[in-house]
């Protein structure tokens, strides 16, 4: 008797399922972790950069100033 299952309606062997690479997952959620790891310390810097800038300057984020800060904070 064969291992394979077969298709009722057209008599075919169905092929087994594909199994889930478990690694590729883990990669994914390592990566997507590291990157909001990343943001969190940009951010962080860049709300330290305004902190230590010009009193009473609200930058907000994106501006080109403060990315500059935060590029030049980190090195």
């Amino acid at each position: 008797m064969s291992s394979w299952r077969v298709d009722s309606s057209n008599g075919l062997p169905l092929e087994p399922m594909a199994k889930p690479n478990y690694q590729y997952e883990k990669r994914q959620k390592d990566l997507a972790k590291q990157r909001k790891k990343q943001e969190k310390e940009q951010e962080k810097a860049l709300r330290k950069a305004v902190k230590v800038g010009e009193p009473g300057s609200e930058a907000a984020p994106g501006d080109a100033a403060t990315v500059d800060a935060v590029q030049e904070a980190q090195g």
